[in-house]
């Protein structure tokens, strides 16, 4: 296959997914073009069969805000007919769905068909405010191929947005388990705590929905009872609300902010427990990552956290906002060895035997070939009508 992508290159999980399955599928012989504003951060190194499209932007007076709608579905048109895409592949809903179909409207009858794969706050949060509802629901629905990461994402799709069950298919998001592994150096303990610390981590890019603060009020809880550093990887809009919550509870000397951080997989194998008390995660990559990592999880019951961690095997999973249950979960596996080498080892198998790129490439990569050939087939079957038609018009005018 030739295969575009489009994502947002920029830190977060849609992007880190899609620059993974493209480098994936480049492995197992397929030719991928990514096209988006900026380089995924993720595609750092040369991969064969792996291009990178630069979308240009114009800067005109009479724009307040860039065209970048416009400008995506130009350089999508343009990679598809340069290069004979056969597939246009696009992760997150807004605006990449409203891009690939102008695209393939402007491609005509040559243009390739378009898979959406839907991430959660395209269509939970961005995708239902009512100023993109519209727009959101009709560009899913012009789409061949439609996938979520979870079922939970699957049927807010459903229920929000018009679609048929029956037209979308569930295919979670996966790691790279040969990447993420318990005790992979260069993780130093003392680089991130003093001797005898339990450190407890989190990750994530700092916005409301991710209840940072939460994560400062659950290690304050902890460290009252046994000596702990908080490590925080991300950054964003809460951390000034983070930092003041630290301060205001007399642990500001135990939490350490790394900022955005680029290969969190060599951070995660410290972690003696991952804590995501998420108001919703569509899906819950970072707890994934954490436990291939070995770290067992203390995360909300929200969303798609439950398909992705079982609950009393790999971790504990509380309503969002039980700060004092998160609490209680936390020190229940940290203050019992034989309970946390049973959480990591089953979060580790969890990760391995569920959530593998062997596991879930091959998945994404059977339902491209399928909406390919639904396309090939419904375009040979449009011909043919085309012809029957124009030989009865034609016999009609001679008689």
């Amino acid at each position: 296959m030739k295969i575009g992508v489009t994502c947002y290159p920029t830190y977060g999980g849609s992007g880190a997914v899609a620059t993974a399955l493209g480098i994936e599928l480049a492995e197992r012989g397929h030719e991928v073009h990514f096209v988006s504003y900026a380089q995924p951060f993720r595609l750092g190194h040369f991969h064969e069969r792996v291009y990178f499209h630069e979308v240009e932007m114009e800067q005109y007076p009479l724009f307040e805000h860039p065209p970048y709608t416009l400008a995506l579905a130009v350089a999508l048109h343009d990679a598809a007919r340069t290069h004979d895409l056969d597939l246009i592949h696009v992760h997150y809903a807004i605006p990449h769905a409203t891009s690939a179909w102008i695209a393939q409207q402007m491609l005509r009858d040559d243009g390739p068909p378009v898979v959406t794969t839907l991430h959660g706050t395209d269509i939970t949060l961005v995708g239902i405010h009512p100023s993109f509802q519209a727009i959101t629901s009709f560009s899913i629905l012009q789409s061949e191929g439609i996938t979520t990461v979870s079922q939970f994402l699957k049927d807010q799709t459903v229920r929000d947005f018009g679609v048929g069950a029956e037209d979308i298919e569930v295919i979670p998001n996966f790691l790279d388990t040969d990447v993420y592994f318990p005790g992979k150096e260069p993780c130093r303990r003392d680089s991130l705590a003093e001797p005898g610390e339990k450190i407890i981590m989190h990750v994530s890019n700092f916005r409301p929905v991710k209840r940072v603060w939460d994560v400062v009020n659950v290690f304050a809880g902890v460290a009252e009872r046994m000596p702990a550093r908080l490590v925080m990887i991300g950054d964003g809009p809460e951390r000034p609300r983070v930092v003041e919550a630290a301060r205001a509870l007399g642990v500001e000397d135990r939490v350490v902010f790394l900022g955005k951080h680029g290969a969190v997989e060599e951070l995660l194998p410290c972690a003696d427990l991952f804590l995501l008390p998420s108001e919703s995660e569509s899906f819950g990559l970072a707890a994934l990552e954490a436990m291939a990592s070995g770290a067992p999880v203390v995360a909300s019951n929200a969303g798609g956290l439950p398909e992705v961690v079982p609950h009393g095997e790999s971790g504990y999973l509380y309503e969002p906002g039980d700060v004092d249950g998160m609490i209680a979960g936390a020190l229940r596996i940290l203050s019992d060895k034989d309970r946390w080498k049973a959480f990591s080892e089953a979060g580790r198998a969890v990760a391995v035997e569920r959530f593998s790129a062997e596991l879930v490439v091959p998945m994404y990569e059977e339902y491209c070939l399928r909406v390919i050939e639904t396309h090939r087939r419904e375009a040979e079957s449009r011909v043919e009508q085309s012809g029957e038609s124009s030989g009865k018009h034609s016999g009609e005018h001679s008689g």
